[in-house]
């Protein structure tokens, strides 16, 4: 490899050392096929930048041997934002994606983006409050698919009236940082690779919540990153559902009898008390005989539509997460049931299943994640770097 083919720049060094695929100049030099001396000039615009720190520099780094190369991970901030039916979470994270603040509210459902979104900027810029350190970004979620592009919702059936609004215009007053946004499934899915080896190279990422996505990881890659969209499980018609009528308008959907949203519904109907998919968890964890009943139907039904994926991908791990997540042990007995007894043997040999990494973080982490991982993209780093010469 010479110095200008691919892979040489300062922002391709510097996601080697983020990623801990090297730590050293020396492993650089290995890694890229690069002079010692080029290498080293490199590093020196990083950390000119303050992007790059050695060895015990900094103390949030932990003190690192001297001669280890580590991210600055104090020289930025990125703010997140993951908007649910019933609920927005805001936070602010380091680029170790290590929370400084956040804050979480329940709204009503239908609040629409007029109210909601200003009283999300205001958050944010409350947590700001005392925070040094620029913004470089903004990674926001929303149920239903996305236009990554132009930063709009484009189908959310549980956010009437959002599809089509200028998220970014609302961002703008608080950051002139860029509005990174992405479905929550995949949020979700970037929480479970971010700073860490996932538990599998290939594995589904489960949110069972108001409704069902599929996040798929295949070799250690995000399948279909970045595309506004993650698996609609919950829109695969299944025999079961018959011709009930699903919220995006088909029938015979999956959510319509496996759906968070349909469990409630189901609950009322008995008479029980119920307005969110987290009053039906809390009452299966305290026993209620119908939640805990409707929880693991839900599971045995995700789990015959899971088979297919299983048989054709063979992962190494099913990780569930979302509301129903909570209720792991009694939801993945569900799945257990219906998968186990339908699924090739071999599929599901040495198959795990995994409550989500980081729980009712996870889809917030996975915002910041996306920021994070956009601001430091090689490209975006070396853009940076030829704007301070």
């Amino acid at each position: 490899m010479t110095e200008t083919s691919p892979g040489s720049t300062a922002g391709d060094l510097l996601t080697l050392v983020r990623t801990g695929r090297a730590g050293t100049r020396s492993e650089l030099v290995r890694l890229t096929g690069m002079s010692r001396g080029a290498v080293t000039a490199r590093l020196s615009a990083l950390a000119a930048a303050g992007l790059l720190v050695e060895g015990g520099e900094v103390a949030s780094t932990g003190g690192r041997p001297a001669g280890a190369l580590a991210l600055d991970p104090d020289a930025a901030v990125v703010l997140a934002i993951a908007v649910g039916r019933s609920r927005s979470q805001v936070g602010v994270f380091d680029l170790a994606g290590r929370e400084i603040a956040s804050d979480t509210r329940d709204h009503e459902p239908g609040v629409a983006a007029a109210e909601l979104m200003p009283d999300v900027v205001s958050r944010l810029g409350w947590l700001l409050e005392g925070v040094t350190p620029p913004v470089v970004g903004v990674g926001m979620s929303l149920p239903g698919s996305v236009d990554p592009e132009r930063r709009t919702s484009v189908d959310a059936p549980v956010l009437k009236g959002w599809d089509g609004v200028d998220l970014a215009a609302y961002v703008a007053e608080l950051t002139d940082a860029p509005l990174h946004l992405d479905n929550d499934t995949a949020a979700l899915t970037r929480s479970e690779m971010f700073g860490r080896v996932p538990a599998s190279p290939t594995m589904l990422v489960v949110k069972a919540s108001t409704g069902l996505g599929l996040g798929l990881v295949a070799d250690g890659r995000i399948v279909g990153e970045r595309r506004g969209a993650a698996g609609e499980l919950g829109h695969t018609r299944v025999d079961a559902a018959g011709d009930l009528l699903c919220r995006c308008g088909a029938t015979g959907c999956l959510e319509t009898i496996a759906g968070g949203w349909a469990l409630v519904t189901r609950l009322r109907e008995a008479g029980v008390q119920a307005r969110h998919v987290r009053d039906l968890v809390t009452l299966a964890l305290d026993g209620e005989p119908l939640a805990r009943g409707l929880l693991r139907e839900s599971g045995r039904h995700l789990g015959e539509v899971l088979t297919v994926a299983v048989n054709l991908l063979h992962p190494g791990a099913v990780v569930v997460g979302g509301d129903m997540g909570a209720a792991f042990d009694l939801y993945t007995a569900g799945v257990r049931e219906t998968l186990y007894s339908r699924a090739h043997p071999a599929a599901v040999r040495d198959l795990r299943f995994l409550p989500a990494t980081h729980g009712e973080a996870a889809g917030l982490l996975g915002c910041a994640a996306l920021a994070i991982d956009a601001a430091l993209a090689p490209a975006a780093v070396d853009a940076l770097l030829r704007t301070r010469r």
